[in-house]
């Protein structure tokens, strides 16, 4: 089993940033994909960003010109760069991970509201 914990979120002002994080205990094999999904209230889960084990982003079109997302192989991490939040952008992110044996993880997600 992969447990995933995430941090960082929290209460934002429009135009403001934020960098969620997120750590992979546990048993796995190795990890290919990890990033992150949100949902907005009422609305369906939807993929922000996920980056695989050569390190290439892969950012949704909505968001690619203020998100960025990292990963650090060492110690099992992925980032997730947030600026110039904007109201949209409240929602619960979850942090995701693949592994190449047991599939996919979920994090138990991380509250990020902008609001002024």
């Amino acid at each position: 089993q992969v447990q995933l914990v995430e941090s960082g979120g929290g209460l934002v002002q429009p135009g403001g940033s934020v960098n969620l994080s997120c750590v992979a205990s546990g048993r796995f094999r190795a990890l290919l994909d990890m990033g992150w999904y949100r949902q907005a209230p009422g609305a369906e889960r939807e993929m922000v960003a996920f980056i695989g084990t050569a390190g290439s982003p892969n950012v949704a079109r909505s968001v690619k010109d203020r998100f960025t997302i990292s990963r650090d192989h060492v110690k099992n991490m992925v980032f997730l760069q947030m600026n110039n939040l904007k109201y949209e952008d409240t929602a619960v992110y979850y942090c995701f991970v693949e592994d190449i044996i047991s599939g996919r993880f979920w994090g138990q997600g991380t509250q990020v509201t902008v609001s002024s």
